[in-house]
């Protein structure tokens, strides 16, 4: 199966189906050489068309079904309170090219500060300090945030202060300026509530969070929609 981890493939196609979900996550993440294995997971296309988690109790051949276009996507299963807790290199780099992805397809939406923010410490850790020439060619080829082009001048500001920094050090700043996002760690999921309306459920750090839209009266073309959020601790 081949596998896709971020940004990464990885072929296991020695694997057979038999074998329970854990193992085979177990040998994904020993040949990444990942130990803090805890807060990351597999995906899958399901049948219906959604992404759903791999059970690790479960075997392949009792979740999935066999096609030559079937891949798992190696993804950030749980985001920690603090990324400061992350003890090893290797989960806090994986931890940024997850911040990464989500921010560059939109899932992870934040005001145009937080996103110039966070673009210029992914700018220092991908090509060092500040260099006009060198950031403007890379602006230009690559697209971090959705209407990127209108944040440059900002990106380039905050990106002129990172000087010095290791990319080692500049993930550590990306997952610090990440963690205090209202929708850092939130991977809405569709559901149905009781009544048989549309939700969607997040499991996160503190608890299950549910989002439901509220439909309002609207005036002419104009309609209001609020999102309601609650959360159910885990004691």
């Amino acid at each position: 199966f081949p596998i896709i981890l971020l940004t990464l493939i990885l072929s296991h196609s020695f694997f057979q189906q038999k074998v329970l979900g854990g193992d085979f996550y177990n040998k994904v993440c020993g040949h990444l050489k990942l130990l803090e294995k805890e807060y990351f997971g597999l995906e899958f296309r399901h049948h219906s068309g959604n992404y759903v988690w791999l059970e690790l109790l479960k075997p392949l051949v009792k979740q999935i079904k066999y096609t030559n276009d079937l891949f798992f996507r190696f993804i950030v299963k749980f985001f920690p309170p603090d990324p400061g807790q992350l003890k090893r290199g290797l989960t806090r780099y994986l931890f940024a090219l997850q911040i990464k992805q989500d921010l560059s397809n939109g899932s992870l939406t934040c005001n145009d500060n937080s996103a110039a923010l966070l673009v210029s410490h992914i700018l220092q850790s991908e090509i060092g300090d500040y260099d006009e020439e060198l950031d403007c060619q890379h602006l230009e080829m690559k697209h971090y945030v959705p209407n990127q082009e209108y944040l440059d001048h900002k990106i380039i500001k905050f990106h002129k202060k990172h000087r010095g920094l290791s990319p080692a050090n500049s993930d550590i700043q990306l997952l610090e300026v990440a963690r205090k996002l209202d929708m850092y760690g939130i991977r809405p999921y569709p559901a149905y509530d009781g009544e048989g309306m549309r939700i969607n459920l997040a499991v996160t750090h503190s608890g299950v969070l549910v989002f439901q839209v509220c439909p309002l009266p609207h005036k002419r073309t104009n309609i209001f929609i609020f999102f309601h959020q609650k959360n159910f601790l885990f004691f």
